[in-house]
C-alpha cells in the first residue's frame, strides 16, 4: 500500500495554526472587555427591572434612567472606595485577592441591606435647599446630573489609580448642579467649607493615629528582648482596643440607621465588647505563640486574624454608610416623581437599596483589584502589624471625629493612615541610621539614606492632587450635564 506524501497535510496544518493564533489573539484582545461588558449588562438589567417595577407611564422613564445611573454609581463606589478596606489586608498577605473580594462583597452587601437604613436625609437638603429649585423637574435633573457626574469622576479616578472620596464626589455634583439650577445663594457654603476642611483633617488624623499605634508596637513588642512574652501581654490588649473601637464604629455608622444611638451609648458598647475580646484573646494568643521563634517574623502571624476580621468589619460599616451615596439621590428622584414634590427626608424603597448593595459588590469584583493592589502594596510596603495599625486608625479616627463633630472621609482616613505608617517608618529608619551610623556593618552616607524612601512620592502626589480636585471636578462636570439635561428635556 502506497504511503501518503509527508507534506499531504502541510497546508491544512498551516491553516489550522493560523486559526488557532487568531483565536488566541481574539481572546487576548477581548479579555479587557469582559468586565465592562458585565457591568453594562448589570446597568441594563437594573434599568429593565426599574421599568417593570415602576410601570410604563412616560414619567417612569425618568426613574428608569436614574436607576441606570444609580447602578453605574454603585459600580464605581465598589471599584474605588472598597479598596481602602481590603487593600491593607491584601498588601500584608493576610488575605489573597480572591478571599478579599469574597469577604468584601459579602460584608458590603450585608452592611448595605441590614444597616443601610430606611430613612435617609438626602445630601441635597444639606447642601442645596430643595425649595430654591424652580420646580420638581429641575430638582430631578439636578440630582440626575449630580449622580452621573460623581459616577463619571469616580470612573476616571479608578482608571488613573487614585482612591478618592465618593462622598466628596457626590457633594461636588450636587453643588455644581445646584449653583446652575438655583444660584450661588442656594448653596450651604459653611457646610461645604467644613467638607473641604476634612481634606486636611481626615488624612492627618488617620496618619498620626496609625503612626502612634505602630510606634507603640515597635517599642512594647518588636524591640523587646523577649518578643513573644511581650506579644502575649500586649497583643490581647491591642485586640481588645480594636474590637472596642470597631464596636463603637459600627454602632455609630451602622446601628444608628436602625435605631437612634448617641456617642456615649456607642462608647459603652465599645468598652464592653473590648473587655470581652481582651479576655477571649489572652488564651488564644498564648496558644498561638507556643512553639514560635523569638523573632519579628513570628509576631506577624499573631496579627493576621485580627487584621482579616477588621477588614470585614470595615467593609460592613462602609456598606451601611456609603451606599447612600449611590441610592440617596436615586431615592430622592423616585420620591419626587411619585409624590410630585421635593422632600428633605425620603424613604428609600427596598429595590433601590438592593441596587446599591449589589452594585457595590459587582463593581468591587470587576474593577476593585487594581486599586486594592495600589492601596495595599504600591504606596508603601505593609505587613500584618502595619496593616493592623491602618485598620485600627480608621475606626479610632471616625470615633474621635464624631465626638468632635468633624466631617471626615473614610477614604482619606485609610489612605492617610497608610501614608502615616510609611512616613513614620522613614523617619524611624533615618533616626536609627543616624544613631547607629551603620547598616549591615557599613556606614551609610546621608545622600544614600535620603534615597532610600519607603513611600512612593509619585503616588502621594497623584492621590493628593485627586483629593483636591474631586469637588471642583465633579461640580464642573455636574453643571455641564445639568445644562445638557434641561436643554434636551426642554
Amino acid at each position: 500500500m502506497a504511503q501518503p506524501p509527508l507534506n499531504q497535510w502541510k497546508t491544512l496544518d498551516k491553516d489550522l495554526g493560523r486559526i488557532g493564533r487568531l483565536e488566541e489573539a481574539t481572546q487576548f484582545v477581548g479579555r479587557p472587555l469582559v468586565a465592562p461588558g458585565i457591568a453594562l449588562a448589570f446597568i441594563v438589567l437594573v434599568a429593565v427591572g426599574a421599568m417593570l417595577f415602576m410601570g410604563r407611564e412616560p414619567v417612569s422613564f425618568v426613574v428608569v434612567a436614574a436607576a441606570a445611573i444609580g447602578a453605574y454609581m454603585a459600580l464605581n463606589i465598589g471599584a474605588n472606595d472598597v479598596a481602602n478596606n481590603m487593600g491593607p489586608a491584601v498588601g500584608a498577605n493576610a488575605l489573597t485577592m480572591g478571599g478579599a473580594l469574597v469577604i468584601a462583597a459579602v460584608c458590603e452587601t450585608a452592611g448595605a441591606l441590614l444597616a443601610g437604613g430606611d430613612v435617609v436625609k438626602t445630601i441635597s437638603a444639606d447642601l442645596v435647599a430643595p425649595g430654591t429649585m424652580a420646580d420638581s423637574m429641575h430638582f430631578i435633573w439636578a440630582m440626575m446630573a449630580a449622580l452621573l457626574a460623581a459616577a463619571l469622576w469616580l470612573n476616571l479616578a479608578t482608571m488613573l489609580g487614585a482612591p478618592v472620596s465618593t462622598t466628596h464626589s457626590i457633594v461636588g455634583g450636587v453643588v455644581g448642579a445646584g449653583i446652575v439650577a438655583a444660584g450661588f445663594g442656594a448653596v450651604n457654603w459653611p457646610k461645604l467649607g467644613s467638607i473641604a476642611a476634612s481634606w486636611v483633617i481626615s488624612p492627618l488624623m488617620g496618619g498620626l493615629i496609625a503612626a502612634a499605634v505602630l510606634a507603640f508596637i515597635k517599642a512594647k513588642i518588636m524591640y523587646q528582648d523577649d518578643k513573644l512574652a511581650a506579644a502575649r501581654k500586649w497583643v490581647p490588649v491591642l485586640v481588645g482596643i480594636m474590637a472596642g473601637a470597631f464596636a463603637t464604629y459600627l454602632a455609630i455608622k451602622g446601628l444608628k440607621k436602625i435605631f437612634p444611638i448617641e456617642l456615649g451609648a456607642a462608647s459603652l458598647i465599645g468598652v464592653a465588647v473590648g473587655l470581652v475580646s481582651w479576655a477571649a484573646a489572652v488564651p488564644l494568643i498564648r496558644r498561638q505563640a507556643e512553639g514560635m521563634e523569638n523573632r519579628k517574623k513570628s509576631l506577624k502571624k499573631l496579627f493576621s486574624l485580627p487584621l482579616v476580621i477588621s477588614a470585614g468589619l470595615l467593609s460592613f460599616a462602609h456598606g451601611a454608610n456609603d451606599v447612600a451615596n449611590a441610592v440617596g439621590p436615586l431615592a430622592a428622584i423616585v420620591h419626587t416623581v411619585n409624590a410630585g414634590d421635593v422632600a428633605s427626608n425620603v424613604t428609600i424603597p427596598a429595590w433601590v437599596m438592593v441596587v446599591g448593595a449589589i452594585g457595590i459588590s459587582v463593581g468591587l469584583v470587576l474593577f476593585g483589584p487594581k486599586l486594592i493592589r495600589l492601596v495595599g502594596s504600591e504606596i508603601t510596603k505593609l505587613n500584618p502589624m502595619r496593616a493592623y495599625c491602618v485598620a485600627l486608625s480608621a475606626a479610632v479616627t471616625v470615633i474621635v471625629a464624631s465626638w468632635q463633630g468633624l466631617p471626615v472621609s473614610s477614604t482619606h482616613i485609610a489612605v492617610g493612615a497608610i501614608f502615616g505608617v510609611g512616613f513614620y517608618r522613614e523617619w524611624h529608619a533615618e533616626r536609627r541610621a543616624r544613631a547607629l551610623g551603620l547598616s549591615k556593618g557599613k556606614p551609610v552616607p546621608a545622600e544614600e539614606r535620603s534615597r532610600r524612601k519607603l513611600v512612593r512620592r509619585s503616588h502621594f502626589l497623584t492621590v493628593a492632587a485627586a483629593w483636591v480636585i474631586t469637588v471642583p471636578a465633579s461640580a464642573t462636570l455636574s453643571a455641564g450635564l445639568y445644562l445638557v439635561l434641561i436643554t434636551v428635556a426642554g
